[in-house]
């Protein structure tokens, strides 16, 4: 089954040389391919890598990853000494000392504490291991993330394929009911025109153009054909690889769409009751369509 949820969450994890990252991969609905991507300034330059390793494997829903990282190695960072600076500081503070008479208590704990004379650096990286090692986390996380959404799309699957057997069922009580409803109305016609006549004269012309005038206003028959096709594409639709939620949503607004014309133009109390239980189910089967990448 290649149906898919858009509900989501993996997580990988992966070290070489030293180098470690960690993903994490959250995804939610959404209309279209939202990515949100979380991780140190450091590595800004590789967004847009990863935005495309994910879009080969995710073509919708909101998705968020978290990626954090971790160098283990012994000589990771250093502290560096801007030692023309400090030597400046140290210069010009003794220099407003002695032109403004003010004592010089200058130590060494003062001068560190000033701007930019100590600096955190950062070893240089090997970026193609950083990709490296990033991917191959990150390839994790997602694989994860698209097992529990094929779980989560089996499910709705299921879910959606019994919503679509009552909604066959209540198809096929409207045809049978639907010839009825010419013959009752033909009968009461009939019957109404019986109780008006004294003469018990009825013209059998005038009711048969009657009950046509009726037959033609109420004829759903083109609906239940329509409904019928659409129900079966949902179901091929189902079976289908790739990403065919919007697919299933048109199919939705058309089978709705069915749905009302058959209640409106049936002039049925019966049908009109089942037109109605079809739109519950229609409006079940969109809200989980909802969810289909």
């Amino acid at each position: 089954m290649m149906i898919k949820s858009m509900t989501g969450f993996g997580r990988g994890e992966h070290m070489k040389e030293n180098k470690k990252f960690t993903v994490e991969v959250k995804t939610v609905n959404h209309r279209y391919g939202d990515f949100n991507i979380k991780m140190t300034k450091k590595f800004s330059f590789l967004e847009s890598e990863v935005k495309n390793l994910l879009k080969k494997y995710i073509s919708r829903g909101k998705i968020d990853v978290y990626i954090s990282y971790e160098d283990q190695s012994e000589e990771s960072s250093s502290v560096k000494v801007n030692g023309p600076l400090l030597k400046e500081y140290k210069d010009k503070l003794g220099l407003i000392g002695e032109e403004y008479g003010i004592k010089n208590d200058l130590n060494l704990s003062i001068l560190s504490r000033f701007p930019e004379v100590l600096k955190l650096e950062e070893q240089k990286y090997d970026e193609e291991l950083i990709w490296e090692v990033l991917s191959t986390a990150i390839t994790q996380a997602v694989e994860n993330v698209i097992a529990m959404r094929k779980k989560e799309g089996a499910s709705l699957v299921l879910d959606l394929n019994t919503k679509l057997d009552h909604m066959q069922e209540l198809t096929k009580q409207i045809e049978e009911r639907s010839p009825l409803v010419v013959t009752e109305y033909r009968e009461r016609l009939n019957s109404r025109l019986q109780e008006l006549l004294s003469d018990n004269t009825v013209d059998e012309n005038r009711i048969a153009q009657e009950v046509a005038v009726f037959a033609d206003r109420c004829a759903i028959d083109e609906e239940l054909v329509r409904l019928e096709s659409h129900i079966k594409q949902v179901r091929s639709t189902l079976q289908a690889k790739g990403s065919v939620g919007r697919k299933l949503d048109f199919l939705a607004q058309e089978m709705n769409r069915e749905a009302n014309t058959i209640g409106s133009k049936a002039n049925d109390l019966q049908i009109t009751g089942f037109a109605i239980e079809l739109k519950a189910e229609i409006e079940k089967i969109r809200e989980q369509i909802q969810n289909i990448e």
